[in-house]
């Protein structure tokens, strides 16, 4: 089995235009027509994780984090990015980090998050924008189902909860080939007026390639008529952060325990207790002060998130509590979910979880 195809279905799991603009995600380093031998997963691609990849051949890890996040304009072993990357070229190891496109999935971070605390009823906190196309194309009667239904099976058509989403609409069609056109209705020179089907369908950006490439193969016309439109439309099942709700609300201390127990933390940093008890919770996997007021306008009675300073926890304006439970462990059980995914997925072969502890953050 050659790493490109896992690589395949790792960008099934969480695809690559799901990455925000600022991530740098997908294969960092190595290349992927070598043969897979093992895959590591990890948090963190630092160097004690691609010596352990080394001890337990494995040629292939799979991070959350990019071990490569801004440019480098040398490599010589002078800090811990340096020194990863440099074992992984000698050791001829592959790395693959996913950050983002798995933040972004309706099944990634966020949701992993909600569901190690038991929350119900979840929906994106933050859905993503400029991130819906539509197309919109013409044809014949006869080749209208055609078309559409091979859209659908690329990809096209699902909003929300539901599937095969078009909107067709009848009209009138008109052309004049010239000398060098071969139409399939008409003849050169002719003027034709025929009868045409408008259809319409919307389509995640990233697969605008895959869309045009299936509109071309299955369309009759040797000429095909298109338009390609952006929508303002937010994407109400990708995004980051999720909310949700406890089955059953419970006051503020006990919730704080419960959350330092689940996800294993060693330390809440939260701002003042308001009296009232936890029911609605919003979650954002990382540093996430900038949905703080996501999080209130959406009526959460908390906000767990990483990485808040100071000042910012002055933003809970006594309208929810503000709770940094650390960055690694809101992320922490992302490796484990991503295991679990490829074992289904990949059978018979050794997908290893990394039994490296990366987190940098220590407690005394």
């Amino acid at each position: 089995m050659k790493i490109k195809e896992i690589l395949s279905v790792l960008e099934v799991m969480a695809p690559l235009g799901y990455a925000e603009d600022f991530d740098n995600v997908g294969l960092l380093v190595g290349d992927d027509n070598n043969e897979a031998i093992g895959v590591l997963v990890c948090h963190d691609a630092l160097e004690n994780v691609i010596d352990e990849a080394v001890a337990k051949k494995c040629n292939l890890v799979v991070c959350f984090h990019p071990i490569l996040f801004s440019g480098l304009k040398k490599i010589t072993g002078k800090n811990y990015v340096e020194r990863a990357v440099l074992k992984a070229i000698k050791n001829d190891i592959s790395i693959y980090a996913v950050h983002t496109a798995l933040d972004n999935h309706q099944d990634g971070v966020n949701k992993i998050f909600c569901d190690a605390l038991g929350l119900q009823n979840t929906k994106v906190l933050i859905p993503k924008t400029n991130f819906i196309q539509k197309l919109v194309t013409f044809t014949i009667p006869e080749n209208a189902a055609q078309v559409r239904n091979a859209l659908f099976e690329a990809g096209a058509g699902n909003i929300g909860n539901y599937e095969n989403c078009s909107f067709t609409s009848p009209g009138k069609g008109t052309y004049i080939g010239n000398e060098h056109s071969n139409p399939q209705v008409g003849a050169q020179f002719d003027f034709v007026e025929s009868n045409e089907v408008k259809i319409e369908v919307t389509f995640e950006k990233h697969l605008q390639s895959k869309i045009l490439k299936t509109l071309f193969a299955n369309h009759i016309y040797e000429e095909v008529a298109y338009e390609l439109y952006d929508l303002l439309n937010a994407h109400q099942n990708i995004g980051l952060g999720m909310v949700g709700e406890l089955k059953e609300a419970m006051n503020e201390q006990d919730f704080m325990m419960m959350v330092k127990d689940k996800m294993q933390s060693n330390g809440i940093r939260h701002s003042s207790f308001l009296g009232k008890e936890i029911k609605k919770v919003a979650v954002l996997g990382g540093s996430g002060s900038y949905a703080i007021k996501n999080a209130i306008n959406c009526g959460a009675d908390a906000f767990l998130t990483a990485d808040l300073k100071y000042h910012q926890f002055y933003e809970a304006e006594n309208q929810l509590i503000l709770a940094d439970i650390g960055h690694f462990e809101s992320e922490r059980y992302t490796k484990n979910y991503i295991v679990e995914y490829l074992r289904k997925k990949i059978l018979n072969f050794a997908i290893i979880l990394s039994e490296e502890n990366t987190n940098p953050v220590k407690y005394l």
